[in-house]
C-alpha cells in the first residue's frame, strides 16, 4: 500500500533487485562495472556505458538503492508518473556517459584510484534526491548533543526527519568510492540543472508517451468516474424535485378543509 500510485518506482525497484539477482545467478557481473584503462581505451567496450547502471554487482548496493528509492516515492505522486519517468530516463541518458568520461580525463592524474566506474543507478538516485530535498519540506527537527549540562553551549549537532534519507543515499556513494561518489555527485548537479532550467529546454519539457506510464487507462477511468458522477447528481436532481413535488402535494392536502376531506372519503367509498 505504500507503494500505491507509484508504479515507476515500484517498476525501478523490482528492476534493481531482480535484476542484481540475475546477474548474480547468470555470472554476468563482470558486464555491468567499467574499468577504464580495460573497457574504454584498450577494447573500445562504449556500449558498457549504457548497461553499467542496468544493476548492482553486490546485495549491499541493491539493499540500500531499493531502501533510497522507496524513500524518494514522493517526488512521483507530486509530479505524476508520466514526468518522473521522463525525467529519471534524461537523467539515466545524461548520468551514463559524464561520469565515465570525467573518471577517462582524472585517470592520469591517478592511474590506480581514477579507473574503476561501479555499476549501479547511484547517480539517478542522486538524481531525485536533489528534487526531494527542493520540493519535499521538513515535518521536524532534532538535537542531538554531547552531553546534558544545563549551560545550553555544548556542542550539538541538528537534525530533520529527512536526515535518514540522506544518510542512506550518502552510504550507498560511499561503498564504492570514487567510482560511485562521482557518480552521485553528477547525478546530483544534473538533478538541479534539470529542476532550475540549466539544460536545453527541449531536454526539459520533453515527455514520454501517455500509453507507456498507462495514462490512456487513467484517462478512461476519469473519463468513466466522469459519468458515474454525472449520472449520480442527475438522480439526486430528480430525486430532489420529486421530493419538492411531493411536500407541495402533502401541503395541499392540508389547506383542504375537514368538511372536504371527509366527502372526498365518501365519494371514494361510494
Amino acid at each position: 500500500m505504500s507503494l500505491a500510485n507509484t508504479p515507476v518506482t515500484k517498476l525501478l525497484v523490482l528492476g534493481v533487485v531482480s535484476g542484481s539477482i540475475a546477474a548474480s545467478m547468470l555470472d554476468i557481473k563482470h558486464y555491468f562495472f567499467i574499468i577504464i584503462d580495460t573497457h574504454l581505451w584498450r577494447y573500445r567496450q562504449f556500449w558498457r556505458l549504457f548497461a553499467y547502471q542496468l544493476c548492482y554487482t553486490n546485495a549491499t548496493e541493491v539493499l540500500f538503492a531499493a531502501m533510497s528509492l522507496y524513500n524518494l516515492r514522493t517526488v512521483e505522486r507530486m509530479w505524476g508518473s508520466r514526468k518522473y519517468a521522463s525525467f529519471l530516463l534524461v537523467s539515466s541518458v545524461i548520468t551514463a556517459v559524464v561520469p565515465p568520461l570525467i573518471l577517462t580525463v582524472l585517470r592520469p592524474l591517478a592511474p590506480g584510484l581514477f579507473n574503476y566506474m561501479p555499476a549501479g543507478i547511484t547517480p539517478l538516485i542522486f538524481a531525485v534526491l536533489a528534487q526531494f530535498h527542493a520540493m519535499v519540506p521538513h515535518m521536524y527537527k532534532y538535537r542531538v548533543a554531547s552531553s546534558f549540562s544545563q549551560s545550553g553551549n555544548e556542542p550539538s549537532i541538528t537534525f530533520s526527519d529527512k536526515s535518514s534519507k540522506y544518510a542512506l543515499a550518502i552510504h550507498l556513494a560511499l561503498l564504492q568510492w570514487p567510482g560511485s561518489l562521482l557518480g552521485a555527485a553528477v547525478g546530483w548537479i544534473v538533478g538541479y540543472s534539470w529542476r532550475e532550467g540549466l539544460l536545453p529546454a527541449a531536454v526539459v519539457n520533453w515527455r514520454l508517451p501517455g500509453w507507456m506510464v498507462g495514462l490512456r487507462t487513467q484517462r478512461r477511468s476519469a473519463e468513466f468516474e466522469g459519468l458515474r458522477q454525472r449520472l449520480e447528481n442527475e438522480n439526486a436532481t430528480t430525486g430532489a424535485s420529486t421530493g419538492v413535488q411531493g411536500q407541495a402535494d402533502n401541503a395541499a392536502e392540508r389547506r383542504r378543509t375537514m368538511g372536504q376531506q371527509i366527502v372526498d372519503q365518501f365519494r371514494e367509498a361510494l
